[in-house]
């Protein structure tokens, strides 16, 4: 018996799962045969639409076939699955952009691959016995065959919870959290089956359809919302493990059977994913990113040999204290470069990029962009250079011939020299991308310059610091036209996480300045907190447990603590080896007030902030020190 049938009816395109006895598995070779059926029938006019089914009771696919995963890596061969998940995400995105309807009745259990084939088309028929979930973290993985698009557009926080507890989801709960559209019982599928091959339209199964019942999720959204609100697993956890309720225990309990790596990158990954950039290309992007590593730098061979092979259940995982440093996530998720995943979208790989300014910031940067395949020249007065990046002479020999100028520079008259060489000699049309932090004037100023060249202009200063922008998780505050934003987008998603569109040409420096002046304020704040603590005698680590669960929760304690061996990893840990200067924050907080003063606008507490940095590093020791290690700082001072 073959493994699947794959068939053309009168008006449909017909694919069923033929393996009853493996849950219906999915193995390589049925991928490849799924993708060259669809490719056939997005072409015969005689097709109206796809309809996926499977044979047997128990599932219409319980996921990928792992154990010649599992074999070949063992064999540290990493190549084989690196393929097949390649081949595998081209069909899951082929499923979610086919011209034709894709219609799919999911009985019993839908899990991982299974969900890549039934819950991306545009009919998805659940029944009495679906059983839904994304189970990876499990054995090691994150949710993929782009399971984390339909995660990140879950209500509120559903998806954090259903990708690191691996939930199963009735029919119901399917259709609240986005996994499946319709429920209608499955003795009446065999008959509308029939009917969509004899040519009727999709719209009889709207028809067909009833109410599903109550579900469970939606009635614990509220609780979901609360406890995985976090920006970090550890947030995640340290809430859970605050709270004495049966709901928190038995999340607890879901979360400590799972590999803490995966479930942390799902969540940067979901992070990383919601916003109005989320596309089907990107989710599965960021997902290859993670199981391109997975065999070799994760946790999966262990997963399978503990579920699959040995069968006892005691996998025995990396940073099993669930305590994931940041930068082992940010390892495992970035950017691949030339062995990124290759789907439709290809609109940047025949695009040349001038980097002009490689210094700390600038240089990881720059080599993300190489490493994704664009052809870069860069340009740094100080003669550096950055990994995969072609150097120039001049910043006039990198512009030249150009579709992309991006700078990332020290202030705002420097910026407004570059450009004033590299506007006369970009082609038009081109995009000037500004990813310096300067002041809103020298921007504008820059803007009017671009546009009256017949240029675009974009200035997106960036949050994260030099670990985001080696690890590509920057977050960019841009301003500038709509057209100019999208031309920037494909550069965002290779060197960041986020993108917020903040309006016209200075917004986003506007952004910028305003942020970090909340985080130059709330640091100070937060370290002035635990040098109280200090003298009143109470435990750093217990005063992390109050604050970060309570009322005093901020990025600057639970993201970026600045007392050492407390909370996440953070430069307080190296110590305090810059993530970020106090010298970057003493420059954004002067340019805070000098937009302050420039619009009239009272800031007494961003004045306080600027004026204790101002002390830190020119007068005390804070120069080539972190912004945190304020802290030290205060230990050592009594009320003056």
């Amino acid at each position: 018996m073959p493994d699947i049938v794959i068939r053309q009816t009168a008006h449909a395109g017909r694919i069923t799962l033929a393996r009853p006895d493996a849950l219906n598995a999915m193995t390589y070779d049925m991928c490849l045969q799924i993708e060259a059926a669809l490719d056939s029938w997005a072409k015969d006019d005689d097709v109206q639409h796809v309809v996926l089914d499977a044979q047997g009771d128990k599932a219409f696919c319980a996921g990928g076939d792992i154990a010649q995963l599992y074999d070949t890596g063992m064999a540290g061969d990493f190549a084989f699955g690196q393929q097949f998940w390649a081949d595998e995400y081209r069909l899951n995105a082929k499923i979610f952009n086919y011209p034709k309807p894709v219609i799919s009745f999911l009985q019993g259990f839908t899990m991982g691959g299974g969900v890549g084939l039934g819950c991306h088309g545009t009919h998805r028929v659940v029944g009495e016995t679906s059983r839904i979930a994304m189970p990876e973290c499990g054995i090691g993985l994150i949710p993929d065959v782009g399971g984390t698009l339909i995660l990140a557009l879950a209500p509120g926080r559903i998806g954090e919870y259903l990708g690191t507890t691996g939930y199963r989801m009735a029919a119901a709960d399917a259709i609240f959290a986005g996994f499946a559209d319709l429920f209608v019982p499955q003795d009446q599928w065999f008959d509308l089956i029939q009917q969509l091959e004899d040519g009727a339209s999709p719209d009889i199964l709207a028809q067909a359809a009833q109410a599903p019942g109550d579900g469970l999720l939606s009635a614990l959204q509220p609780d979901i919302d609360k406890y995985f609100a976090g920006e970090r697993l550890g947030d995640i956890i340290t809430t859970l493990q605050q709270v004495d309720s049966d709901f928190a225990k038995d999340t607890l309990k879901l979360l400590q059977r799972n590999s803490p790596l995966a479930m942390a990158s799902t969540i940067e990954v979901l992070h990383r994913l919601r916003g109005p950039t989320l596309s089907m290309a990107k989710a599965l992007d960021h997902e290859y990113r993670f199981t391109y590593r997975a065999m070799e730098h994760g946790d999966l061979l262990e997963g399978i040999r503990a579920a699959i092979i040995d069968k006892d259940r005691r996998p025995k995982w990396q940073y099993a204290d669930l305590r994931v440093p940041a930068i082992a996530v940010s390892k495992m998720l970035m950017p691949l470069g030339k062995n990124a995943l290759t789907l439709e979208d290809v609109r940047m790989t025949k695009t040349t990029v001038c980097f002009i300014g490689l210094g700390n910031m600038g240089a990881p940067m720059a080599a993300n962009l190489a490493k994704a395949g664009l052809h870069v020249i860069g340009y740094d007065t100080a003669g550096t250079t950055a990994e995969g990046v072609t150097p120039a002479q001049s910043a006039t020999d990198a512009a030249q011939g150009a579709d992309i100028v991006l700078s990332m520079l020290p202030n705002g008259a420097i910026l407004r020299d570059v450009a004033a060489a590299v506007l006369p000699v970009m082609k038009p049309g081109a995009l000037f991308l500004d990813c310096s932090t300067v002041d809103v004037d020298s921007a504008r100023a820059v803007a009017r310059d671009a546009q009256d060249a017949g240029l675009l202009f974009v200035d997106a200063p960036v949050s994260g610091g030099i670990g985001g922008a080696a690890a590509g998780t920057l977050t960019f505050m841009a301003g500038g036209s709509a057209a100019a934003f999208e031309t920037a987008q494909p550069l965002f998603d290779i060197m960041g996480q986020k993108a917020v569109h903040c309006g016209d040409a200075g917004a986003g420096q506007a952004a910028k300045i305003c942020n970090n002046m909340i985080l130059g304020a709330t640091m100070i704040a937060t370290c002035e907190a635990f040098a109280l603590a200090d003298k009143l005698g109470l435990d750093r680590q217990k005063m992390f447990d109050v604050v970060s669960t309570s009322s005093g929760y901020s990025w600057s304690m639970n993201a970026y603590c600045p007392a050492p061996n407390v909370g996440p990893q953070s430069p307080a840990d190296n110590d305090y080896t810059p993530g970020f200067a106090a010298e970057l924050m003493l420059k954004d907080l002067g340019l805070s007030q000098q937009a302050a003063e420039a619009v009239n606008a009272d800031t007494p507490m961003g004045a306080l902030a600027l004026a204790q940095y101002r002390a830190f590093v020119e007068d005390e020791d804070g120069l080539g020190k972190d912004f945190s290690a304020m802290l030290p700082r205060f230990t050592s001072r009594g009320r003056i």
